[in-house]
């Protein structure tokens, strides 16, 4: 009797338990995956105090720019606002430089 007592013992306890611990293992995953995911692509900034712009995709149809002012994050893409106001649509055709002086030179693409 002492056997089947140890088989049937109350310490196994609730089976949806181990549903829980499923669910705290996820969670602690999808953590980890987001900061891995935030470092690999360079996104600290995103999080810092400092205000900030960041330009993807440079010199393409399809180029954004981020900036970061305090807590407020703006989107822009010249091609999209270009076509609402009604203005031709242009392609960047170079860079211009500044130097100390106050000369600048263009070096086309």
């Amino acid at each position: 009797m002492k056997k089947r007592h140890f088989l049937f013992s109350d310490d196994d306890g609730d089976p949806m338990s181990v549903v829980s611990n499923l669910f705290d293992v996820s969670m602690v995953f999808a953590v980890a995956l987001m900061v891995a995911l935030v470092t690999r692509f360079n996104m600290t900034e995103m999080f810092s105090k400092e205000d900030f712009t960041m330009v993807k995709n440079p010199g393409k149809e399809n180029m954004e720019i981020i900036t970061k002012e305090g807590t407020e994050i703006n989107r822009y893409t010249p091609s999209e606002d270009q076509d609402s106001e009604g203005q031709k649509k242009g392609k960047r055709v170079g860079i211009a430089y500044e130097l100390d002086n106050g000369q600048i030179i263009y070096v086309p693409e």
